[in-house]
């Protein structure tokens, strides 16, 4: 079996949130964003799915080569959810 060209990020890698205030978040290890509008935002990170939720959100700062995403607005809440897909 030949080993895989393609470079993949780590399953599971070094990730950080940094809350200031409740209205700047930044958060490392992103590898993609899957959604965002005013009130929520999801991506995928390092650790699973990461969900924000509040108001007037808006993602200042994405950069997939370095993994780190920064959204401002009011953050209400963080959830996370596991990656993996449930089958049915």
């Amino acid at each position: 079996m030949e080993p895989k060209s393609e470079k993949t990020p780590p399953a599971a890698g070094p990730q950080n949130l940094i809350l200031e205030d409740r209205g700047r978040l930044t958060v490392t290890g992103v590898s993609r964003m899957l959604s965002c509008d005013e009130n929520a935002a999801s991506m995928e990170t390092a650790r699973g799915v990461l969900t924000l939720e509040g108001r007037q959100l808006s993602v200042s700062t994405l950069s997939l080569e370095t993994g780190e995403v920064r959204v401002t607005g009011q953050i209400d809440a963080l959830s996370y959810a596991d990656t993996a897909a449930s089958g049915g």
